[in-house]
């Protein structure tokens, strides 16, 4: 069976936005996305100590945060 791109990911940017303002912190947005290592991570430390929760959100609004294949999110 073939792999086939489509350009964009079947997850939405604002489920994830949401997802990491309010649960960023255990890691949710990440899990959503299939990220599931950094999720782990996410949850281990506490959102990198909320530092990375600031990024992702930062990074989800302006369209650069991609799900675990490095597609971007759709709107």
């Amino acid at each position: 069976m073939a792999n086939y791109f489509t350009g964009a990911s079947d997850k939405s940017k604002w489920v994830a936005f949401f997802l990491c303002l309010l649960l960023g912190a255990f890691g949710a947005h990440n899990f959503y996305v299939g990220r599931i290592g950094r999720g782990f991570l996410f949850l281990l430390t506490f959102g990198l100590c909320g530092v990375g929760i600031i990024i992702d959100l930062i990074t989800i609004l302006i369209g650069s945060f991609r799900d675990n294949v490095y597609a971007p999110l759709r709107h």
